[in-house]
């Protein structure tokens, strides 16, 4: 492993990376989204995407549309380790935005995500409240079947709540079986499941829901030794 250069680093953050390193972590990769549509690395599904200035960040923009979109890098080997993206959805209208990270992707199809809905994050309604953060496993276990077969398991609310109309901050945590969400640098989860894939590794990318289109910035990748 590289030796890293900490002379100009904060003290947390090589506490940080030597934690991580010590834990069997390689050092964390930046995924370049400005890429996607011109690296044929980059597969895309049932979107298109560009590259757009909006609200102070350089970012990818995935289109709307039918059905899911996935966005993912074709080859990439990931099995456990920590996800980070920024996300920009929109509070209006409901059942308007869905987005997030996709994981042990196989295809368009076939994959595991953690997403958002940033039309629930601050309503008043409790039940759709609790509807904020989703795990899915599609195609066997898709939302409609998890909220029929197990309420309240794989959905919940994010607290602190987001404000759904700016960019928020998403830090997935894979330690298979057990995948961990934290929004925005909060120190407790708001949302711990249990995997449901039999699929122990895969490409990751980004994922967007019916009919819904959304932004994204600073893919970060950390994957473990094991």
């Amino acid at each position: 492993m590289p030796m890293l250069d900490m002379r100009n680093a904060k003290p947390w953050i090589i506490a940080l990376t030597w934690i991580a390193m010590r834990a069997g972590a390689q050092p964390p990769e930046s995924l370049d989204l400005t890429a996607v549509g011109k690296d044929p690395r980059w597969k895309i599904a049932g979107r298109t995407t560009s590259i757009v200035d909006i609200k102070g960040k350089h970012a990818l923009k995935i289109s709307e549309g039918a059905g899911m979109g996935v966005v993912w890098l074709d080859g990439y080997d990931f099995s456990n380790g920590v996800i980070e993206a920024d996300m920009l959805g929109r509070s209006q209208p409901v059942q308007g935005s869905f987005l997030g990270v996709a994981f042990r992707v196989v295809d368009g199809q076939t994959h595991d995500a953690v997403y958002f809905r940033p039309f629930n994050f601050r309503v008043a309604d409790p039940v759709r409240h609790s509807h904020a953060v989703q795990y899915v496993s599609d195609p066997r276990w898709p939302w409609q079947t998890l909220r029929s077969e197990h309420p309240g398991v794989y959905e919940q609310a994010v607290i602190p709540e987001p404000d759904g109309d700016e960019w928020f901050h998403a830090r997935i945590v894979v330690a298979r079986p057990k995948v961990s969400v934290f929004v925005n640098g909060a120190s407790a989860p708001c949302l711990t499941v249990k995997e449901l894939s039999d699929r122990a590794r895969g490409s990751l990318g980004l994922w967007v829901g019916e009919g819904s289109g959304g932004h994204f910035a600073n893919l970060r990748v950390t994957r473990t030794l094991k």
